[in-house]
């Protein structure tokens, strides 16, 4: 529930992640979502920014605990499948052992599959795992600011190109965003 004003916030800036990369390449998207007592459900995958709204627009936030795990499972399942070029997640909580979620992080790290973690609030207890998620996974952590939303759509959009191109095409279009991501996952800063 208490996700629910920043989960309206993302449906609106999800179209940024498509944007980024009609011209270099494909994205494709896969939403996973985790609510109430023990649901975990993923979509299949979707390439284009009106289905990815549709699929976002169904769910509501619901109270219940972090499954945070089954995430960081359900992706490392998928990287047997295909490839996976990079994992968003965004919280502000996290009520799960930290050690059983960094070496499902340092998993997708060795498959090649960064987390990048943006943190809403200030809870302590959630920036420190969530900050060794990023760091096991070779991905980053930023601060999420639901006040700054063009922000988050341009890391968003710098993740999209990362995950489509790698760290060369992010170098290539040399954007703010763009530099800012290059320097997280460098660990210049954090």
């Amino acid at each position: 529930m208490s996700r629910q004003p920043t989960w309206d916030l993302a449906c609106s800036l999800q179209a940024e992640m498509f944007d980024a990369v009609q011209h270099a390449g494909s994205l494709n998207v896969q939403l996973v979502y985790f609510r109430g007592l023990g649901e975990c459900r993923s979509s299949q995958f979707v390439a284009d920014t009106a289905s990815l709204k549709r699929l976002m627009m169904r769910i509501s936030c619901q109270g219940g605990h972090t499954q945070i795990g089954k995430v960081l499972s359900h992706a490392l399942s998928e990287v047997g499948r295909s490839k996976i070029g990079a994992l968003v997640y965004i919280g502000d909580a996290m009520e799960e052992d930290v050690d059983d979620l960094a070496v499902k992080a340092g998993n997708l790290g060795l498959h090649g599959v960064p987390v990048f973690v943006f943190q809403e609030g200030r809870d302590d207890l959630a920036e420190a795992a969530f900050k060794e998620i990023a760091r096991l996974s070779k991905g980053a952590w930023f601060r999420f600011d639901r006040n700054a939303p063009a922000m988050l759509a341009k890391l968003l959009s710098a993740i999209a190109v990362f995950a489509t191109g790698g760290l060369k095409a992010l170098e290539a279009r040399g954007r703010e965003e763009d530099r800012l991501m290059i320097e997280h996952l460098r660990g210049r800063s954090g």
